[in-house]
């Protein structure tokens, strides 16, 4: 029974160590926001769906936030189905380079 714990404890820490490991790569993400830029690049552009309302400018916001959204989105945990939609496709990485896109943004 040890063994058992101490082997979920080395697979529960790989997992932590391979989460670190994902850095954000801005360049890699030029090719990835494409399906950000239409709402989000347009200073005060109104979504209708599901309901009226001002979509947030992230240039410049911080990249955990971001990176934290996306995967609220991803998870179920925010609930904008277009969000949903384009976060379910992102993998890890594809996140942390959309997040370092954004964030460096002005």
């Amino acid at each position: 029974m040890k063994k058992l714990f101490a082997l979920l404890a080395l697979a529960g820490l790989a997992n932590v160590a391979a989460a670190a490991d994902i850095v954000g790569d801005a360049k890699a993400a030029e090719s990835k926001v494409s399906m950000c830029i239409g709402c989000h690049s347009i200073p005060g552009y109104k979504a209708t769906y599901p309901e009226v309302f001002s979509v947030p400018m992230i240039g410049g916001q911080s990249g955990k936030y971001i990176e934290n959204a996306l995967n609220a989105y991803k998870k179920g945990e925010r609930k904008h189905p277009t969000m949903r939609g384009v976060a379910a496709g992102l993998s890890d990485q594809d996140i942390a380079d959309v997040a370092a896109y954004y964030s460096q943004m002005k």
